[in-house]
């Protein structure tokens, strides 16, 4: 189980990865193309990883495993002081972005989104309804925290809670809309929207901030009775500047897994993105005007005017999410609605009014443009080696595909800002791969593909995917002793997830979240996890932890 051979079930993606196999970091990379969060995940222009460990196998067990030589430190957890504030770390840890201080590999800005709450800081919840304290509650651990890490002379990491750049941003925070809709009568008039919240996945830019992806964002709005135009956008935020934060709605709203970004051939900005549900769109933006690295954060104003498209994987186009071309769509004399799309031609002529209409109800408006459905496309990560662009479309049971594959695009002439492409199965979840659910991808710079998977805490150790026991994080070696071989890297916790996945500039530490470890727990007082093992409680905490033990190579 733990050493699997992909060539044989890759498919067409087989010859690409036998190919690579010689060493990806030989081909031509396009630099212009990078994001600072491919930097990062990717190890590109840093040292190497060795890339070489003992893998672990499959395991059930209620703890975060490693293979030997490897440690984790604990560096923020579920209800910790995170300043002198008295500030408390979210709950429901998903994606991390490390921010060097001083271009240190040691010290630096953590920002960790919180994706959702649950029982361990709410309760129970009668009848389905919350309570006014447990709609504050959680408000307030949703969203994101910076925090300041460092590695102290002992090799341990810790959180330093006298940080003058700590804070939280949560469902209370006020941030200034950008683009199409700001100012809509989609968004009632708003130019502003009070909170972020069900933050997953997000990005760096080239310009040093980061970007927060809001996805499952409608229970928390209504039960909060917050107008819910006002989330499922794309958020920006300084980790060094806490006045600068930003919703981005010229890149759409929908169910947000995170973004990708890089640079077209004739260096404009572009941002992959995909929508986290069944028979959901993969989409990029590509800004009008082009970035300039002089200057700095001001880059941000192309997130603000351009493009949005949506993948047709049958014609191989990138199709343009406009006014103009859902009104060509709908004038048309023999028009029908699309797969996924309901009510009838007049009731979408008049929904889709604007730009601000068409960004606002992007999934309806991407699907009458002729978007093709997918299998909940979650992480989207562009090559550093050759300018493809990695799509884990995590699974869809509607349609039988039980464990997910990964799509690999090329786009033409390998230019990020083409508008025709081809693509391929690079790989499948399954008994043969040893893993299931693929989610969040990344490349080190050995060319070694990572994979963390999401099997749902309900779906665990049961039935078909009893033989995956828990989430884990694998590594795929395409060079060197192990190459083509799946290996087994972690192993998470019980009814918990892996997720956020980011590197140190030097790769020699890993930041990783342990998310909603025992999820399904209805009994406080009988959890069905209490990692990280605190002495003294009885709960489980989700958590930041920055992994260690990567020995750099040659």
């Amino acid at each position: 189980m733990d050493r699997k051979t992909f060539l044989s079930y890759l498919g067409t993606g087989a010859a690409a990865l036998a190919a690579a196999s010689a060493g990806l970091g030989a081909l031509e990379g396009k630099a212009s193309a990078m994001s600072s969060t491919a930097d990062h995940l990717f190890g590109f222009k840093t040292n190497k990883v060795s890339g070489y460990f003992e893998p672990i196998q499959p395991s059930n067990e209620d703890n975060l495993l490693l293979p030997k030589n490897f440690k984790y430190d604990v560096v923020a957890a579920f209800d910790d002081v995170i300043n002198t504030a008295g500030e408390k770390f979210g709950q429901g840890a998903d994606y991390n972005a490390f921010f060097p201080i001083n271009g240190s590999s040691t010290r630096g800005l953590l920002v960790t989104n919180h994706e959702y709450t649950n029982i361990f800081l709410l309760g129970p919840i009668a009848d389905g309804k919350m309570t006014a304290d447990q709609i504050q509650k959680n408000l307030y651990y949703q969203g994101m925290s910076v925090i300041e890490v460092f590695r102290d002379e002992n090799g341990t990491w810790k959180m330093d809670t006298f940080s003058k750049y700590a804070r939280r941003i949560n469902g209370f925070t006020k941030f200034e809309l950008t683009g199409p809709a700001k100012g809509s009568s989609a968004l009632g008039n708003a130019t502003t929207a009070t909170g972020t919240f069900a933050n997953c996945s997000g990005g760096v830019t080239l310009w040093n901030t980061a970007l927060s992806c809001e996805e499952n964002f409608s229970e928390t709005a209504a039960a909060s009775k917050l107008p819910e135009t006002h989330y499922g956008w794309v958020v920006e935020i300084d980790p060094f500047d806490q006045s600068y934060r930003k919703k981005h709605t010229a890149l759409g709203r929908f169910n947000h897994e995170n973004t990708a970004m890089g640079i077209t051939a004739d260096g404009r900005i572009v941002v992959y993105m995909g929508d986290d549900k069944k028979d959901a769109c993969v989409y990029k933006f590509v800004s009008k005007g082009k970035y300039d690295k002089s200057k700095g954060r001001n880059n941000s104003a192309l997130l603000e005017d351009g493009t949005l498209y949506v993948a047709n994987l049958k014609t191989g186009k990138w199709l343009p999410v406009t006014i103009a071309e859902v009104k060509k769509v709908l004038s048309n004399e023999k028009y029908k609605n699309p797969y996924g799309i309901s009510g009838t031609k007049e009731e979408l002529l008049k929904k889709f009014q604007t730009q601000g209409d068409v960004v606002t109800f992007c999934h309806e408006a991407a699907l009458l443009v002729g978007g093709t459905p997918t299998d909940r496309p979650e992480d989207i990560e562009i090559s550093p080696f050759d300018n493809t662009v990695f799509i884990s479309h995590t699974n869809n049971d509607t349609h039988g595909n039980i464990h997910g594959h990964i799509t690999r695009i090329f786009e033409t002439g390998n230019d990020l800002g083409s508008l025709e492409f081809d693509f391929e199965i690079f790989a499948v979840g399954g008994r043969q791969s040893g893993f299931s659910s693929p989610d969040n991808l990344a490349f080190d710079s050995n060319g070694n593909l990572w994979v963390v998977t999401d099997i749902s805490s309900s779906s665990q150790n049961k039935g078909v995917f009893k033989t995956f026991m828990n989430n884990g994080l694998f590594v795929v070696p395409t060079g060197g002793k192990a190459k083509g071989t799946a290996l087994q890297f972690a192993s998470a916790p019980v009814e918990s997830e892996l997720t956020g996945p980011f590197f140190t500039p030097d790769e020699q530490t890993l930041f990783l979240s342990v998310q909603h470890p025992g999820e399904n727990t209805t009994d406080l007082k009988n959890p069905t996890s209490t990692w990280p093992h605190r002495k003294g409680e009885n709960m489980a905490r989700c958590g930041v932890v920055a992994i260690s033990g990567f020995k750099l190579g040659q």
